[in-house]
């Protein structure tokens, strides 16, 4: 599989990409490496992160925001309130936005678009903390590609709109079922989109997300949209 965009996307498992990009820098998106049972053992130690960004504040898309931002003192993109909580963390290089917003992050430029999904933040003692909104981001890199990376969401009818404005050339969709949508809800995702071309997360990793691959794709077919399945720690280019 080959995407001819001068951009590499590194699948670690579940909703967690690595990302490079045709200036070189490293994009981080949801960070669960260390505890992701489908993350392989050679890919978890990352020896470089120009940026993160990050969905929600559940513990498989920010499990270890923490120790990377510190660890590569790196800006981490976020919504507000999830900002908040990763500065009483210890966290200093936070970019605290919100929907509609568009900041130049690592020579490229985020736009924080709307996820239909919940963000609670689990504390160590088992408690849930208000984290804000669950958000999607859409990424225009330096030679103007542009992707979606849809975060934990369902379909919503705005969908149509973020491809109406933005125009992404990929998207990056959730299609497990059960905490996000299947791939039912995700062929509706890619026909308001527009896009030709996504790459199916958040599948897989535990039984009760089984939605799989090749259903999207023959979901999609009719609409000419190829679906990039991918395995964790592969790079597709």
């Amino acid at each position: 599989m080959t995407l001819g965009r001068e951009t590499t996307f590194t699948w670690l498992g579940h909703a967690t990409f690595a990302v490079t990009t045709p200036g070189g820098q490293s994009l981080l998106l949801d960070p669960w490496v260390q505890s992701n049972p489908a993350c392989p053992e050679a890919l978890k130690d990352l020896p470089r992160v120009d940026a993160m960004l990050l969905t929600h504040g559940h513990f498989d898309h920010v499990a270890d925001a923490v120790s990377l931002a510190k660890a590569h003192a790196c800006p981490t993109v976020g919504i507000f309130e999830l900002c908040h909580w990763l500065g009483r963390q210890g966290v200093s290089s936070t970019l605290d936005m919100n929907k509609g917003g568009t900041v130049e992050v690592a020579g490229v430029h985020v736009t924080m678009v709307h996820a239909d999904h919940s963000c609670g933040i689990q504390e160590a003692d088992g408690s849930i903390v208000y984290g804000g909104e669950a958000v999607g981001y859409v990424v225009r890199l330096e030679n103007g590609f542009t992707f979606y990376f849809a975060g934990d969401t369902n379909v919503f009818g705005d969908m149509a709109l973020i491809g109406e404005l933005y125009r992404p050339d990929l998207a990056i969709l959730p299609i497990g079922g059960h905490y996000v949508m299947g791939p039912r809800e995700a062929a509706k995702a890619v026909e308001l989109l527009g896009v030709k071309q996504v790459i199916p997360m958040h599948f897989g990793t535990f039984p009760v997300l089984a939605g799989t691959p090749e259903d999207l794709q023959a979901r999609v077919a009719s609409l000419g949209c190829q679906v990039l399945a991918m395995r964790p720690g592969e790079t597709l280019r």
